[in-house]
């Protein structure tokens, strides 16, 4: 398991030293909570209890473990308020607004009328952008290697 930092408000949850943190869900590497200021009703943090800065930095098998924590939190969630849709977000580095600099995958009811203005984008791109990028990730891709 990676380490903690004993600065960081998701290591202090995780550790049990936040009697604040309403925590729905946990198991040995992860714990999954209310934000503090939810965006909708059930709204729901996935954390490793390792600190690991952002999705990009974590190792893929501590991922693939988050992304079946988000699974089943998201179906909970499903369960116990019914929501219309679901999203799964998570954020890395400021320009991507993530506030708190450790990993964590929101899981968000959604619901028509629920005033989150997330898509579609302020900007059109233009096609020929589009090709040239999806020229560029498939180079990358294909000398990728998962976990290097």
């Amino acid at each position: 398991m990676a380490a903690v930092s004993q600065s960081c408000p998701f290591c202090a949850i995780a550790r049990g030293e936040d009697p604040s943190a309403e925590i729905v869900c946990e198991r040995e590497d992860w714990v999954a909570f209310f934000p503090p200021e939810p965006a909708t009703p059930g709204h729901t943090l996935v954390i490793p209890r390792g600190h690991v800065p952002d999705l990009w930095a974590a190792p893929p098998g501590l991922a693939a473990n988050l992304i079946e924590a988000a699974i089943h939190v998201g179906h909970a969630v499903e369960t116990a308020v019914g929501p219309d849709g679901m999203n799964l977000i998570t954020s890395a580095g400021e320009a991507a607004e993530q506030s708190i600099f450790h990993l964590h995958l929101h899981v968000v009811p959604r619901w028509p009328d629920d005033q989150l203005d997330i898509w579609p984008p302020k900007v059109t791109m233009q096609r020929s952008v589009k090709e040239d990028l999806a020229t560029a990730v498939r180079d990358a891709c294909s000398r990728e290697v998962v976990g290097d």
